[in-house]
């Protein structure tokens, strides 16, 4: 017999047992939905796997049919009850059509409409339903604390793990429906999750091909389409060319590159009719069927698919329904790769406007820089520089801004100049530093009056003190370089920044400057700043904490002076060697890629 919770439990219960997000009409959406949902069933009490695994699937489905079928917003609300029963509601503002009465025994949804994707949830499910309301609906499901109501029923395991054993075998008559009968849906489930996952538009069209034939097909092919291609351009040879007898291939793409698919009026997905490339199949593949899919995401032609079956019989209303459910989840993908391609391009471009084309060279001086920033999601909040100054003066900055993406790349577009300009005015280290947090925090006073005057512009109410937080936080270590016969005098400051490291040539390692306050935080902040000499031989290191807080587990790179340690074991290496094993240390101590941006600066004295 079941434990009965206490009362204790169930508020402990009711503090995390619930989660919401809300998510664009996006490609990206049914992947983003999947991650936080895993991630939060992950952190509460062991959940059966073969929940995890159906709620997935559940979640999958549904954020995908509202992005597909309503393209708007989606809100996403789930919920573990007490007993363990898990519950997933996804609401789409688009406003719903009055239900009809369903036929004895289906769906209260429409299946030709909206896909095989809710028969898959009214398999798993224990109870589901649609609320449909003026300005939109929901569509709810409730699946059973062990995972699906019927055991024995079709679902999704490991990605595509099962896909094999669930092809048809060589056709024969009554082949597609037994196979249809046996494992469609987990079939469409796993394809999902494969295709979700891939961030490269040519890979998501090889795992398509891959996936239909020769599950569905006797061969395939596909177009992908720019902006050109779909307002009516010539389409040209597909981009995949698939068929069960790879000798066919070549002559295939041949054929159908003189017949490809024209344009449609409107953005309906299919299928229509084809012409059968007969001539390039040989005798067996004289007569057949092919049919055409326009593939579509966010209202937008991406490519079309066209699927062929030799023989007289032809594709079964199944078959066709199948990949164009199917057809649906190839064109989100496409969408979500294409997305991502453009957002990386942006980013790249972003990165290298955002970071000097070359680093000074200093007389007198060796310098040797180590710059990795981890591509996730905008351009790096890590950045450097080395620079003249003039009158004999050179100035260097290694900084590191909260965040990363556009709003990283706003402050250090503030920053690099600025630290420029006020050094070329003669500007010494610590009035740079008083101008510039200033800068910041005027520079995030106006976008918070911004953001207001856009909110009441909306009929939001106005915002007051603290609605706005700050978030364009700079930690910086700037400093100026004055190269004189026999050493380098060297005035530098650190805000919010790991301190830089001076060692010298016996090995001795010691701090060169104090902590100051970040910048962008308090307003008339007075910063100041310190001068080392350094000698023929001594080295400076400068890191961001992408150095100092790579970790091991619960340890991180500088506990127990790790960086000083490290460094001191660099004596009488060159600016370059020191870079270099330093970086390798970081690499090693964590093991495998750093998760953070990475950037140190050498300058040693010659």
């Amino acid at each position: 017999m079941a434990a009965i919770p206490t009362q204790r439990e169930n508020e402990a219960h009711a503090d995390r047992a619930q989660g919401h997000v809300t998510l664009p009409e996006s490609p990206f959406s049914p992947g983003s939905a999947r991650a936080l949902v895993r991630a939060w069933l992950a952190e509460g009490p062991q959940v059966p796997a073969r929940l995890v695994d159906d709620a997935m699937a559940v979640v999958s489905e549904l954020v995908t049919n509202a992005v597909v079928h309503a393209g708007t917003e989606v809100e996403v609300d789930w919920r573990l009850e007490p007993a363990g029963a898990f519950v997933v509601e996804v609401s789409d503002r688009h406003p719903a059509r009055a239900p009809r009465d369903p036929a004895p025994g289906e769906a209260p949804y429409e299946t030709a409409d909206h896909g095989r994707g809710l028969r898959l949830v009214a398999t798993l499910a224990e109870s589901w339903g649609v609320t449909y309301r003026a300005g939109g609906k929901t569509v709810w499901a409730r699946l059973p604390p062990g995972g699906r109501a019927d055991p024995d029923g079709p679902g999704p395991g490991h990605i595509l793990e099962t896909a094999e054993a669930l092809a048809p075998q060589p056709q024969r008559p009554g082949a597609d429906r037994d196979w249809l009968g046996r494992g469609a849906l987990s079939f469409l489930a796993e394809a999902s999750d494969l295709l979700a996952g891939q961030l490269d538009e040519n890979l998501v069209a090889a795992l398509t091909g891959q996936l239909l034939v020769p599950r569905l097909a006797d061969w395939c092919a596909m177009w992908l389409e720019d902006e050109a291609t779909a307002r009516g351009g010539d389409a040209g040879a597909p981009a995949r060319v698939w068929h069960v007898s790879e000798d066919r291939v070549e002559e295939l793409g041949r054929a159908l590159e003189k017949d490809p698919p024209g344009p449609r009026d409107g953005l309906r997905s299919g299928p229509v009719p084809h012409p059968w490339p007969g001539d390039a199949l040989g005798p067996q593949g004289a007569d057949g069927t092919a049919l055409a899919y326009r593939l579509i995401a966010g209202g937008r032609p991406l490519g079309t698919l066209v699927i062929g079956r030799c023989g007289p019989a032809g594709f079964p209303d199944e078959v066709t329904g199948l990949v164009e459910d199917l057809g649906r989840r190839v064109a989100l993908a496409i969408g979500a790769a294409r997305q991502y391609a453009r957002q990386a391009t942006i980013s790249a471009v972003l990165q290298r406007g955002l970071l000097p084309g070359a680093v000074a060279e200093i007389p007198g001086v060796s310098s040797a820089l180590v710059y990795e920033p981890r591509d996730q999601g905008g351009p790096s909040g890590d950045f450097y520089d080395l620079f003249p100054a003039g009158d004999g003066r050179w100035c260097f900055a290694v900084g590191d801004v909260q965040g990363k993406g556009p709003e990283a790349a706003v402050v250090i577009g503030l920053a690099r100049p600025w630290l420029r300009l006020l050094a070329r005015e003669g500007y010494r280290v610590a009035d740079v530093l008083d101008r510039l947090n200033q800068l910041l925090l005027d520079d995030a006073t106006e976008a918070a009056d911004a953001a207001a005057r856009a909110l009441v512009a909306a009929g939001a109410r106005p915002l007051v003190a603290g609605d706005v937080p700050q978030t364009r936080f700079l930690s910086l270590l700037y400093g100026e370089l004055t190269p004189y016969d026999g050493g380098v005098r060297c005035t530098l400051a650190s805000a919010g920044h790991p301190l830089p490291l001076l060692l010298r040539p016996d090995g001795e390692v010691r701090t060169a400057a104090r902590p100051q306050t970040l910048l962008g935080v308090v307003e008339d902040e007075t910063y100041t700043s310190e001068t080392v000499e350094l000698g023929p031989g001594d080295s400076l290191l400068c890191v961001t904490d992408g150095v100092t807080e790579r970790r091991s587990g619960s340890r991180q790179f500088d506990d127990g002076d790790g960086l000083a340690r490290a460094l001191s074991g660099c004596a009488g290496l060159s600016a370059e060697l020191i870079a270099e094993r330093i970086r390798r240390l970081v690499h090693e101590f964590g093991g495998g890629l750093p998760e953070d941006d990475l950037a140190l600066l050498v300058l040693q004295a010659g």
